[in-house]
């Protein structure tokens, strides 16, 4: 009889092990894709990772990515999202020197836009030409 019970509770124990597992490894394994928005003189700011990007970029991540976006610009924005499946974007606005994660779950074309709160002038910054409202397009595959 207490055998037939240990033979149960090692059966169960090896099942969960072997169910846990890839579910833990799955979620630590999620990649991270980040982006920063920074400042310019023309158009007030620009999409960024090592390089500038400009204010509209497309990019293209693995289904469960994380995208990290930094606003680097002394501004606030506020993120709307504009086509593709529905995502959990928390609070619209960014505040300046936070960063904002958007996980992708689903395949499909994302487009989402970041328009600044404040005026260049009302944080001490100067530009040139009209503020550009960033527009993102974001690939899952």
């Amino acid at each position: 009889m207490r055998s037939n019970a240990r033979r149960i509770t090692l059966g169960l124990v090896l099942g969960l092990v072997f169910v846990a597992a890839p579910l833990g490894t799955a979620s630590a394994a999620s990649p991270a894709f980040r982006l920063s928005i920074a400042h310019t003189v023309h158009g007030c700011h620009v999409w960024m990772t090592a390089k500038v990007l400009g204010s509209s970029t497309r990019i293209t991540v693995k289904r469960g990515t994380r995208l990290e976006i930094r606003a680097l610009c002394p501004m606030d924005f506020d993120f709307t999202q504009t086509a593709g499946p529905r995502l959990a974007l928390g609070h619209r606005r960014t505040l300046r020197g936070t960063t904002r994660t958007i996980v992708f779950p689903r395949r499909g074309l994302y487009r989402l836009t970041a328009r600044n709160v404040q005026k260049p002038a009302e944080v001490g910054l100067q530009t040139l030409g009209p503020d550009s409202v960033l527009t993102l397009a974001v690939v899952v595959r």
